[in-house]
């Protein structure tokens, strides 16, 4: 058996109807600075508060915005795996709540060099999490970077945070228009939802939905979904400081409820619903073998994996 078909069989059995899917969200901004690791943090602690097994895969290569902002340092990250031989239990730190993260650190770039052998042994311990968590955030990097739109036409599911700054609002159209070009990304299978942040009120928040919502089905025609406004908060800027999220550390601020109501949201069964469930060995699959397709003949055992 070649390791093409290992890799086709690998997830094929993931999505067996008896093993479970975890459920994946991919969280993702146009430019950074906007928040997108807040929302991602708080909207894992209150899918914990609902009872969800949780898990955040910190994607922002080069940077530690999730480890910061709930203060613990990782052992291990996603290398430790791919060349130190941990399996995905050993790389998984837990943090507030019991919500377990991730360091991407250079891992997954790495990746796209390793032997099929290599590739089927990752793919097996990444399928894994499927059995440890409901839920899967990836926290990507800001902007269109290759490894950003890696991630974005992988996933079922993306919440693009955006803000009432003109360059945010200017920058995640750009980051749509690239999506839309992707000649991988499927508007059938993916809903992309917006999550308005530091907006003064829920009106501001709907007005800067609306803005972006107007331009993107004028050009695009890419239909978007609004999951809400989280309002300007000095107490989340005070969690920040004291590397704390806000939905613990206060519990009652005004940005809390707002977590509270997007989650609320999410976890919508009409919404869930919606989204297709294609499970970490997929996921995966989909950004190794795109990135090789580039470097691969149409028709090899490489460019069939996925399909």
């Amino acid at each position: 058996m070649d390791q093409a078909q290992q890799l086709r069989n690998i997830i094929k059995n993931s999505n067996k109807p008896q093993r479970p899917l975890a459920r994946i969200i991919t969280v993702t901004s146009g430019k950074g600075g906007v928040g997108k690791s807040n929302v991602s943090i708080n909207l894992a602690i209150q899918f914990r508060k609902m009872g969800k097994r949780v898990i955040i895969l910190d994607a922002d290569f080069g940077l530690a915005n999730i480890e910061i902002m709930f203060g613990t340092v990782p052992k291990h990250n996603l290398c430790d795996l791919i060349y130190q031989g941990k399996n995905i239990k050993d790389i998984i730190t837990w943090g507030p709540e019991g919500v377990g993260f991730i360091s991407g650190g250079s891992g997954i770039s790495g990746m796209y060099n390793l032997s099929r052998d290599y590739l089927v042994y990752i793919i097996v311990n990444l399928a894994e999490l499927d059995a440890i968590a409901d839920i899967i955030i990836i926290d990507t990097g800001a902007g269109i970077s290759d490894a950003v739109m890696e991630f974005l036409v992988a996933s079922g599911e993306i919440i693009l945070v955006t803000t009432p700054e003109p360059t945010s609002i200017t920058d995640s159209y750009s980051l749509l228009k690239a999506l839309n070009q992707s000649p991988r990304f499927s508007r059938e299978n993916t809903k992309v939802k917006v999550v308005s942040n530091r907006v003064s009120s829920d009106d501001e928040g709907q007005q800067l939905f609306n803005k972006l919502n107007a331009v993107v089905a004028r050009y695009l025609k890419l239909p978007l979904t609004y999951m809400g406004a989280i309002p300007q908060d000095q107490y989340l800027a005070k969690s920040v400081m004291q590397q704390s999220p806000v939905s613990l550390q206060y519990p009652n601020a005004k940005s809390v409820k707002a977590f509270e109501n997007i989650a609320g949201q999410l976890m919508n069964p009409g919404d869930y619903a919606e989204v297709k469930q294609r499970g970490m060995a997929a996921f995966f699959s989909h950004i190794i073998t795109g990135r090789k397709l580039s470097s691969t003949q149409p028709g090899t055992a490489e460019a069939k994996v996925i399909n």
